[in-house]
C-alpha cells in the first residue's frame, strides 16, 4: 500500500475558491496521484463536520471547524459539493471515480468522540455526563453556548471547564454503555455500503480494544474492509493487531526517531532500535513524514526546504514491507508558509500553495522504485549497523545502511543523514548475510554526498559493485 491522503477542502481550494470540492478530485488528478505509485486515497474530513453552518462559534475551532467533531455521521460535509442537496450522491460518484482508476478509498472514523452539538440518536447514556455541573468553554462569549449537565471533553478531560488545548469542541463516548458498540458499528457497516474500502480510525487507542474486537469480526462478515489505526501507545500494539487492525501509525516509532535525528543530532544508528522494539510488528506499521497533525517537512518550522527531507523520506518509503503514506502538498514541497506553526490549518479555509515539479519528480521515483522492486515489497530485512562500528570507515552518528532483498532483487540501501558534510564510506557486508541474499561482495567502498541516498543493485555482477542508483 502506498496511501495519499486527500483533504478535499483544501486540496482543490485557490486564492479564490474558498474550499475544495469533491468535484476537484478529477480522473486528472487521480491519474496525477496514482503516476506516485498510490494504491489508496484516504478521503480526509469529508464526514458532515463542526463549522460555521452548524455548530456555534463558542464550541467551534476555527470557521471550517474540525474534521474529528462529527456533527453527523450519516451526512456528508455540505461545504465539498457543488449542490448542497445532491452531496451524498457527489461523494458515491467519486468513490466510483477513483475506483474507475483502479485505486481503493480510505475514510476516517472517529470512535472516540463527537461534536458538542451532534445531530443524531445518541443520548447522554452514550455520553460521560457531569451531574449538576454546567460546562464553560474555553473562548470568548462563552455564554452564549449552554451545555447542562457538562459532558466530558474527547481527550479524556472529565471537567466541566477544558483549556484551549484541549479538544472542548468535542464529547467522549462511553463505551461501558453496550450501546454505544451497536451505534458504532452500524455506521461503519453505513459507509462500507456506500462502497469504501477501508477505514482510517482516529485515536483508536482510547476506545476498549474489546470493543474492535467485536467490531472489526462483525463489520469482516459482511465486508472485505481495511482497518487502520491511530495509536501512540507501543505496549498496545499488538493487543490492536490481534482485534483485526491491519495496520498502525508508526509515529512514536520511527517518525519521532527521524525527528529527532533532524532536529536534536540523535545517532542514526538508534533507527536499529525501532525494528527491533517492534517485536516482528514491522510490515504492520503505517510510515509517513506528513499528515494532517505534524509540521510540514518544507516549513521554516522543520526541515527548511523540501530537498532536506529526501534521505528521511527515502528510508521511512524503503524500511519495511509495510504501506507509506504521503499527504496533500507533500509531494510539491508545500511549506505553509502563512501558519505560525507550520501545519496547513485543519480548522480553516486554506489551500495549498507550492507546486515544485522538482519535489514531486523525487516523489514520484522513489515510490515507483519501492512499487517496482520485489526486495522492497515482499522482501526480507537486513540491519548492517552492528556490522559496521565507528573504526571501520563508517560514520554511525549520520549513517545508515541496510539490505532488502528477495529471490535475485538484492539491494544495498545506504543514507547519509548530514545535510552539510559527505561521507567516503565502507560499508561490510557480513558472511552471513551474503548467504542468506545469495551472494555479493564483503565490502563496498561509497562516495556519500550531503543527504545522499544511495541505492546499490547487488544482483548486476557485472560491475565492480553492482550497478548504483
Amino acid at each position: 500500500m502506498i496511501i495519499y491522503q486527500l483533504f478535499p477542502r483544501v486540496y482543490g481550494a485557490t486564492p479564490t475558491k474558498r474550499c475544495g470540492i469533491f468535484s476537484d478530485i478529477t480522473d486528472d488528478e487521480i491519474d496525477r496521484i496514482k503516476s506516485l505509485s498510490v494504491s489508496h486515497i484516504w478521503l480526509t474530513g469529508v464526514i458532515r463536520h463542526s463549522g460555521w453552518r452548524d455548530t456555534n462559534p463558542v464550541v467551534t475551532k476555527g470557521e471550517a471547524g474540525s474534521p474529528y467533531a462529527i456533527v453527523d455521521y450519516y451526512d456528508i460535509d455540505p461545504d465539498l459539493a457543488d449542490n448542497e442537496a445532491n452531496r451524498m450522491e457527489e461523494f458515491g460518484k467519486t468513490v466510483e471515480r477513483i475506483h474507475s482508476h483502479g485505486l481503493k478509498v480510505i475514510i476516517d472514523f472517529v470512535p472516540n468522540h463527537l461534536a458538542r452539538e451532534y445531530k443524531g440518536d445518541f443520548t447522554d447514556e452514550n455520553f460521560y455526563v457531569l451531574p449538576n455541573q454546567k460546562f464553560v468553554a474555553p473562548t470568548e462569549n462563552s455564554s452564549d453556548y449552554y451545555e447542562f449537565p457538562a459532558k466530558a471533553t474527547g481527550n479524556d478531560v472529565f471537567s466541566p471547564t477544558p483549556s484551549l488545548n484541549d479538544w472542548y469542541d468535542t464529547v467522549k463516548l462511553n463505551y461501558t454503555n453496550r450501546d454505544t458498540w451497536h451505534k458504532m458499528l452500524k455506521i461503519m457497516q453505513f459507509w462500507c455500503g456506500k462502497g469504501i474500502d477501508g477505514f482510517r480510525c482516529d485515536m483508536a487507542e482510547m476506545v476498549p480494544v474489546d470493543f474492535w474486537r467485536w467490531a472489526i469480526a462483525e463489520l469482516r462478515k459482511a465486508f472485505n474492509i481495511t482497518m487502520i489505526a491511530e495509536i501512540y501507545q507501543p505496549q498496545l500494539y499488538q493487543s490492536f493487531i490481534e482485534a483485526g487492525f491491519d495496520y498502525l501509525y508508526d509515529k512514536v516509532g520511527l517518525y519521532n526517531t527521524l525527528e529527532n535525528i533532524y532536529r536534536y543530532g540523535q545517532r542514526a544508528d538508534t533507527i536499529s532500535d525501532v525494528w527491533k522494539n517492534l517485536n516482528g510488528l514491522d510490515d504492520n506499521m503505517l510510515r509517513f513524514m506528513e499528515n494532517h497533525d505534524e509540521v510540514r517537512l518544507a516549513s521554516r518550522f522543520f526541515m527548511q526546504k523540501p530537498e532536506n527531507a529526501f534521505p528521511f523520506v527515502a528510508l521511512s518509503a524503503l524500511l519495511n514491507r509495510g504501506p507509506f503514506m504521503i499527504y496533500n502538498g507533500q509531494e510539491y514541497g508545500e511549506d505553509a508558509a502563512d501558519s505560525d506553526n507550520g501545519k496547513t490549518s485543519i480548522f480553516d479555509y486554506n489551500y495549498l500553495k507550492i507546486k515544485n515539479l522538482q519535489i514531486f519528480d523525487f516523489y514520484k521515483k522513489i515510490m515507483h522504485f519501492r512499487e517496482s522492486h520485489p526486495a522492497i515489497m515482499r522482501g526480507a530485512f537486513y540491519d548492517l549497523m552492528w556490522a559496521n562500528p565507528w573504526y571501520n570507515n563508517f560514520d554511525p552518528q549520520y549513517i545508515y545502511a541496510f539490505l532488502r532483498y528477495y529471490g535475485d532483487d538484492k539491494l544495498l540501501i545506504v543514507i547519509n543523514f548530514n545535510l552539510n558534510e559527505g561521507r567516503n564510506v565502507t560499508v561490510a557486508i557480513p558472511d552471513d548475510a551474503r548467504q542468506l541474499i545469495g551472494g555479493c561482495e564483503s565490502k563496498y567502498d561509497l562516495v556519500l554526498k550531503p543527504g545522499d541516498v544511495k541505492i546499490i543493485e547487488l544482483g548486476d555482477f557485472s560491475a565492480p559493485y553492482g550497478r548504483s542508483k
